[in-house]
């Protein structure tokens, strides 16, 4: 099984924040492959389907951002998905608005949602979508500034990165996730 996990805050007053963005992309997803998440599982909301030959699973964890991987390790230890069987999406400080930067390992980088999971999983190494949010300008501090919502003139962008995040998504359902990183980063 394949699992693709986009990271957010449940509730209304985070559903259109820069936090939030990886909710999106597996809406975006949910609505194309015609998997809806209905299950409900270690406060995550989910959905399962067999797109092609493959089985994959599109997850929200509902535990709040800080404490992401106290939903996604026990569904993965749930549903025996490896390590390697896994992209998460998320929110990126250090990207400018919509740019898209795939990464099979990495560190935190100060994101609590990836801290948590580093630690929950006791490894780096997963794929990653992370999505450009860019830094607040205005002396805003950074936990307001993720809680915030994109500026109009951003949206265009954002909905472009969340279109190219989602095919980035389908392309790893039948390529590798180096092949998917050489056509997608950057983008």
């Amino acid at each position: 099984m394949k699992m693709i996990v986009g990271l957010g805050n449940p509730g209304k007053q985070y559903e259109a924040t820069r936090h939030n963005i990886g909710f999106h992309v597996i809406d975006e997803l949910a609505n194309r492959l015609n998997i809806p998440l209905t299950q409900s599982k270690f406060n995550g909301m989910y959905g399962i389907s067999h797109i092609g030959a493959e089985k994959v699973m599109l997850l929200k964890p509902l535990t709040y951002m800080n404490l992401s991987g106290e939903c996604i390790v026990p569904m993965m230890d749930y549903f025996d998905v490896e390590d390697d069987q896994m992209i998460v999406i998320y929110d990126d400080l250090d990207l400018q608005v919509g740019r898209l930067r795939l990464r099979q390992k990495g560190s935190a980088g100060g994101h609590n949602g990836i801290k948590s999971l580093i630690q929950h999983l006791g490894t780096q190494e997963f794929n990653r979508v992370r999505i450009g949010i860019d830094r607040p300008t205005n002396g805003m501090k950074v936990p307001d500034y993720v809680l915030s919502r994109f500026t109009e003139e951003e949206k265009a962008n954002v909905v472009d990165a969340v279109k190219k995040s989602a095919n980035a998504c389908e392309a790893w359902l039948s390529k590798s996730f180096l092949e998917v990183m050489n056509i997608y980063n950057g983008a």
